[in-house]
């Protein structure tokens, strides 16, 4: 996919579909290790449905959520959350991207932005966030923007299971902001 012209916006509740269905999309292509095939089949759709709806009709005074469009067509979304844990500092709560626009650096731009709105949010903390074991490919993407792991924990899957996941984080927005681009 040649990406040409490359727009980011902060979204709205116009975007809620996009949003919900690309987020539905990634569990499903990524995680059916971790989540029931009824879930991934029958509910995450409208399960990340009502997550966006409410975060993007009631946002908390630390989110921040960005889409990211190419040539106009809806092409991957971040969100944020500032001081959302005392010891890790700011969340990178999720990143997606759809397929076809993967390999135009519209993730590490997502990333990037995002670090610019945590270092006006507050630029003493760091930056982080959790990345299931299965997810290796996103594993590999943010330790090549300098990301180091730096704890281990379990996430309560919205199945009743846990499935095991990883802390990664930057010491602060400012040293993600630095990194080289990474084309993925």
């Amino acid at each position: 996919m040649h990406c040409r012209v490359i727009q980011f916006k902060d979204a709205t509740p116009a975007d809620l579909s996009d949003i919900a269905t690309l987020h539905a999309k990634s569990w499903q292509e990524n995680y059916h290790e971790v989540l029931s095939v009824d879930y991934l089949k029958d509910k995450v759709l409208t399960e990340r449905t009502a997550v966006w709806t409410d975060r993007l009709t009631s946002p908390k005074s630390n989110q921040h959520v960005i889409i990211a469009k190419v040539d106009g067509e809806f092409a991957g979304f971040i969100s944020i959350f500032g001081a959302n844990h005392e010891k890790y500092g700011t969340i990178i709560d999720n990143l997606h991207v759809l397929p076809t626009f993967k390999s135009c650096g519209i993730g590490t731009k997502l990333l990037k932005a995002a670090a610019e709105w945590a270092n006006q949010f507050d630029a003493s903390l760091p930056l982080y966030l959790e990345v299931l074991a299965c997810n290796t490919k996103a594993m590999g993407f943010y330790s090549s923007l300098g990301a180091e792991h730096i704890a281990t924990s379990y996430w309560n899957t919205p199945c009743d299971s846990q499935a095991k996941e990883y802390v990664y984080s930057w010491p602060s927005a400012e040293a993600l902001t630095c990194q080289p681009m990474v084309h993925r």
